[in-house]
């Protein structure tokens, strides 16, 4: 396996995300991975103990690199990187841990703020647990980014944690299938076959290694022995001998396949669409080779939940002309005619062209990656009515909304003003009843920072990546309709230094929202 380009963008350029600095033009952020950190976290002091030998007897000694994290440990962003400590999770139970994590697999958190701040403490490095060796932690973190479609940063996540357990050579395998770089880690497993019991991955390795005969041992015995599930067992003899499948009716497939019956449906020739399927099987399809229709549907999927960027979204829109109408297609032809106009730069032109372009990405999902694209372009230009209040809707959802609402702080529509206010860490001085979550935005910038006493002390306790799970799984409940909990994450985040995230997240959703109720 090799980390994909992908993670050496984020490494090289995610900013940190505490102590963040929202005074300049461009406001860093703890969720764009384009963002720059001048400040570095505070330290915590430790006590220092004194040194006491049981024995003067040489002891065994372990030699590593300094800085080198546990296996438990690894990340792809260091701490340089974020700005997150290392003590991160070790004050923390690991089962409360992956508690909170399994949370939010399937449920990713209200807004792409904090899906953001989510993604970087998954990938940060930090010290596990104490006494535990942080396996358990590691697994539930990759599972979090293969759930959320981040299919390669999670492959390289385990690739930089070396050496692997079966419970996480079973998920590195899942992983390798999707990219397609599975035969490094069949290869693993035919040195080392106690790290898989699971007879459909050893069939596949031993096929792929070229031992055929192998491979229809293992089946016939998991036949025989009942092992393998009824759909297993076809896929396989399907697998290992064409000629049967050639004559054979095509299976039924299943809700949710494992990659594994993905790959089998794949190599005998019943290739399945990645539509209906889980998140990671659209990662499948950013190649483009099943079809720009299936490369722009899975492109939407996953720059939906952050886990592809803007102008990589922007790229497959942009690629070839539109086949059809309807559906995708006017999305494609709205979004390539908005561009064009942006490119001639008749504002008559940019202004019929965004509201027509606006409605199709709020019906995407896609409004805060079109944002990013493309406010800092509309700022300024002569537009007419319904296109300035887009744009001005677009400036807050973007990386330069602070510079943005500076502009907009006067505005006599008081919605802008509110967001104006918000955008630059005021605390609004009218709350519009029309705005969604309006009163619970306001009182998180009407006083002083305080998290809740349940999480304010845990950055002290070595317990802050807790808090920020907390903080998130809070704000989510806020998003529901419980307001107070709305703010309490909000403040939660201020007072931890992420004033940036905090920002963000509250424009969005308040601007989501408002939004999603004209759809």
């Amino acid at each position: 396996m090799q980390i994909k380009p992908l993670l050496l963008i984020l490494a090289a350029t995610a900013g940190p995300v505490i102590a963040q600095d929202v005074q300049s033009d461009q406001p860093l952020s703890a969720i764009d991975w384009l963002a720059v950190q001048r400040n570095a976290p505070p330290v915590i002091d430790a006590p220092v103990q004194s040194p006491v030998a049981q024995s003067a007897a040489v002891p065994d000694i372990d030699v590593q690199a300094l800085d080198a994290p546990g296996v438990g440990g690894v990340g792809l962003l260091s701490t340089a990187v974020t700005g997150l400590p290392t003590t991160l999770w070790q004050g923390s139970s690991e089962a409360d841990l992956r508690t909170a994590i399994d949370r939010l697999q399937t449920r990713r958190p209200a807004v792409p703020a904090l899906t953001g701040l989510l993604h970087v403490l998954m990938l940060a490095e930090a010290d596990p647990p104490s006494g535990s060796t942080g396996d358990a932690l590691l697994q539930a973190r990759v599972t979090l980014l293969y759930q959320h479609g981040l299919v390669a940063p999670a492959e390289a996540l385990l690739e930089r944690a070396g050496t692997l357990t079966p419970g996480l050579f079973d998920l590195a395998f899942d992983l390798a299938l999707l990219t397609g770089s599975d035969e490094a880690l069949c290869n693993v497993l035919i040195g080392t076959p106690s790290l898989s019991t699971d007879l459909p991955t050893r069939i596949w390795c031993a096929t792929r290694n070229g031992d055929y005969a192998h491979a229809i041992t293992i089946y016939q015995t998991g036949v025989a022995l009942r092992q393998l599930s009824d759909l297993d067992a076809e896929l396989l003899l399907r697998f290992l001998d064409p000629e049967y499948s050639e004559d054979a009716e095509p299976v039924q497939p299943p809700v949710r396949p494992t990659p594994l019956q993905f790959r089998l449906f794949e190599a005998i020739g019943e290739a399945l669409p990645t539509t209906p399927l889980p998140l990671p099987f659209a990662v499948v399809e950013l190649s483009g080779d099943t079809g720009w229709r299936a490369q722009l549907q899975a492109a939407e999927r996953l720059a939906r939940v952050g886990a592809i960027d803007g102008n990589q979204l922007l790229g497959v829109y942009t690629a070839q002309r539109r086949a059809a109408s309807g559906g995708i297609w006017d999305r494609v032809e709205s979004l390539q005619r908005f561009e064009t106009a942006l490119s001639v730069g008749d504002p008559g032109a940019i202004s019929s062209a965004l509201e027509g372009v606006w409605p199709q990405m709020r019906t995407a999902g896609l409004l805060v990656p079109f944002s990013n694209l493309f406010a800092s372009r509309l700022q300024g230009l002569p537009l007419s009515a319904r296109a300035q209040s887009i744009a001005a809707t677009a400036g807050f959802l973007s990386d330069g909304y602070e510079a943005h609402a500076r502009a907009l702080s006067d505005s006599p529509d008081r919605n802008l003003a509110f967001l104006a206010a918000l955008a630059q860490g005021q605390s609004p001085g009218q709350t519009p009843p029309d705005l969604p979550h309006a009163a619970a935005l306001a009182a998180a910038w009407s006083g002083p920072a305080q998290a809740p006493d349940g999480l304010a002390a845990l950055p002290g306790q070595n317990r802050l990546g807790e808090a920020l799970l907390q903080a998130i799984l809070s704000f989510d409940a806020g998003a529901d309709g419980h307001d107070a909990a709305l703010t309490e994450a909000l403040h939660t985040l201020r007072a931890f230094g992420l004033e940036d995230t905090a920002r963000r997240s509250a424009l969005q959703i308040a601007i989501l929202d408002m939004e999603g109720a004209r759809r």
